[in-house]
């Protein structure tokens, strides 16, 4: 199966069974949490630049803790790397704001 959700920019992005599988074995506190990565890439509270051209779409999830999904946007077509959660947020901080 595959998702796909309109990113900001308008770009369509993919997220397959095997990299929700890749994300659930690395972060398993994201079981379940599928449709809250997608609402994230959909509607982030901000966009920043990660360290590989690739983008971080960020929203809180609960009170001090933070959702990151990683997703890169070609023209007209991209796809969601990984995602995790976090309250640790200085390192974002850090990044250059792309959105809004």
């Amino acid at each position: 199966m595959v998702d796909v959700v309109q990113s900001r920019m308008g770009v369509p992005i993919r997220l397959t069974d095997e990299r929700w599988a890749h994300i659930v074995d690395n972060h398993g506190e994201l079981a379940g949490l599928r449709g809250e990565v997608l609402r994230t890439v959909e509607n982030p509270g901000r966009i920043v630049a990660g360290g590989a051209s690739e983008l971080l779409g960020t929203r809180e999830y609960q009170p001090g803790k933070w959702l990151v999904v990683a997703y890169r946007e070609f023209n007209s077509d991209g796809f969601i790397i990984t995602a995790f959660l976090t309250s640790r947020t200085g390192t974002l901080e850090r990044r250059t704001q792309l959105w809004p």
